[in-house]
């Protein structure tokens, strides 16, 4: 047992994962973290403006689904615009 190297004792840096041997393993996994929160915000933002949209249809009892478009569409717009902000941070 005396001579099993211990892990935590060890000065050396840790390695790399995958094509880019600068990132560790701890810096890939915020970087998922962080792309996965970006996904679910897009997702809540476009969620809101089709319900949204849903709602206001459903009060005027409009024939076509205007406001459900217009605002959802709108919603992919602010949401795109939102993930290219936070790529360039």
């Amino acid at each position: 047992m005396e001579n099993q190297p211990d892990d935590f004792a060890n000065d050396q840096p840790r390695r790399s994962v995958g094509n880019d041997p600068l990132k560790t393993p701890t810096e890939k996994s915020k970087s998922f973290v962080q792309y996965s929160g970006i996904a679910f915000q897009m997702l809540g933002t476009i969620g809101l403006g089709v319900w949204v949209g849903l709602k206001i249809d459903e009060w005027q009892q409009n024939p076509r689904h205007i406001w459900t478009i217009v605002l959802s569409l709108t919603a992919i717009g602010a949401s795109l615009y939102l993930f290219i902000k936070q790529l360039t941070r």
